[in-house]
């Protein structure tokens, strides 16, 4: 798997409205360690479309991987141009962050923000452009990414896509690791 497109919850649907959350740190060590395993079979491009939330978190998270593994490379496709512009300045500030250390940046569609077809478009574009996914997700609370892994599970039918999956209970795990290693 060269290509993997990493998605999840958007912050708000975790609960997280801060950048200063405990919960990023633990979800960016979760999609390290599934990075680095993807890594062992292949894995060149982490793919985001940079929404707020679980996808920037994963792109920080490869961006600190490409510190150590200089073969990987991070790119950020987001739906429209401009996707920060209504964003407070602290998540513009972390997004044009990521953007700047990205390997590669573009939009599926030319134009900002013009209608929910362009956030299906970049579905389509993502999973036509990727050899698999990671996906941060609850069967137990359903959001946002409901839709993308539906996406995924019915292009498995027709060609290779593996779906790798980091659950609440990894990030549970995760969590209680971080918790006893700190006494």
């Amino acid at each position: 798997m060269n290509r993997v497109l990493v998605t999840g919850y958007k912050a708000q649907e975790l609960g997280i409205f801060s950048l200063k959350h405990a919960g990023i740190e633990i979800i960016k060590k979760a999609v390290k360690n599934r990075l680095m395993s993807l890594m062992d079979e292949g894995l060149e491009w982490v793919i985001v479309s940079g929404q707020w939330g679980v996808e920037l978190w994963a792109a920080d998270a490869a961006l600190e991987l490409k510190e150590q593994y200089v073969h990987l490379r991070v790119a950020v496709i987001t739906p429209f141009l401009e996707q920060d512009e209504n964003w407070s300045e602290e998540k513009q500030t972390y997004y044009r962050s990521i953007l700047v250390r990205a390997d590669y940046v573009n939009s599926v569609t030319k134009s900002k923000y013009d209608g929910p077809w362009q956030f299906r478009e970049k579905n389509k574009f993502l999973l036509r452009n990727t050899d698999g996914m990671l996906l941060l997700y609850d069967e137990e609370k359903e959001g946002s990414p409901k839709y993308m892994k539906e996406a995924a599970e019915q292009l498995a039918k027709s060609r290779a896509y593996p779906i790798h999956s980091i659950t609440a209970f990894d990030l549970q795990s995760i969590a209680e690791e971080e918790r006893y290693d700190s006494y």
